[in-house]
């Protein structure tokens, strides 16, 4: 039977008061080296990258790759101290983490695959911090690219965790120049050849004044024939990420010289008949 009066209870609470100090000292030593360690991986990768001539995007993917590893590395650090600061024999717990590893090996293959498939896309190169990709039915950017998952970022603000063994296929549309792509409508009664040296005219003018756009535009011609307007296409060249800001650009400065040159981009209609006989109002559809 366990004796409590005879326990010396001065030193068990000074004990225990110092053991808990150690742990507070050892968490206190974990936030300093990993606070440290990170910024003299940031401070290295951005002299790397002026020296090397690595893009930002590459820099920061391996930046982040880095601050990952640390972490393991000094959380690893931080259980094997605490575990001896109870006596804990180190080697004999990581003999039974072997047992216990190979006893679950079979259900730590999805964690494996993980791991293989993130370094292959390091490796590769598929995919970098800020790249705009599709990955199956998300697309976004990329805010990290992990050893276990990739993080991106949808346009919606959302911010999707993806196991990397899920990634089979990678659609990385921030890699080299991107296109703009513009159709406008026009009615059947109109002029095609005026309607296509209209816009012309005003994709060059927007060309003139925007540093984004590389080649181009060039109205390509009638794309398809609607049930009520004519398709045209623009199409252009522009520095990578600018193309929905050139997009929007061609837009405005169509529209406005078809209304300069009373060129008709179709609408609905609908057509009433007033009951005592006047003649047919085309209105504009609410």
């Amino acid at each position: 039977m366990f004796d409590f009066v005879n326990i010396n209870w001065e030193v068990l609470l000074l004990s225990a008061g110092v053991t808990l100090l150690k742990i507070i000292g050892i968490f206190i030593a974990f936030f300093i080296v990993k606070k440290i360690g990170n910024k003299v991986i940031g401070r290295t990768f951005t002299k790397l990258q002026d020296k090397q001539n690595i893009s930002l995007g590459r820099a920061q993917t391996l930046q982040k790759l880095m601050e990952n590893i640390l972490s393991y590395a000094l959380i690893f650090m931080l259980v094997a101290s605490i575990f001896g600061i109870f006596n804990i024999p180190v080697a004999s717990l990581l003999a039974g983490a072997g047992i216990v590893g190979l006893a679950v090996g079979f259900g730590a293959q999805g964690l494996v695959s993980d791991v293989v498939t993130g370094f292959f896309l390091l490796l590769e190169k598929q995919i970098d911090v800020n790249d705009y990709v599709t990955i199956g039915a998300m697309d976004g950017v990329v805010e990290a690219v992990g050893l276990r998952t990739t993080q991106i970022r949808g346009f919606d603000g959302t911010l999707h965790y993806i196991p990397n063994r899920d990634i089979t296929s990678v659609s990385n549309h921030s890699r080299g120049n991107m296109r703009a792509l513009v159709d406008i409508g026009i009615a059947y009664g109109e002029d095609i050849d005026k309607a296509i040296t209209v816009m012309q005219e005003a994709c060059d003018k927007a060309a003139a004044g925007n540093p984004m756009i590389v080649d181009g535009p060039n109205v390509i011609g009638v794309q398809a024939i609607g049930t009520s307007d004519i398709i045209l296409r623009v199409i252009a060249k522009t520095v990578n990420g600018e193309q929905w800001g050139v997009e929007r650009q061609l837009r405005k400065a169509i529209k406005e010289a078809f209304d300069e040159h009373s060129i008709e981009i179709p609408f609905p209609h609908q057509v009433t008949i007033h009951k005592n006989g006047e003649n047919p109002q085309k209105m504009r559809q609410a």
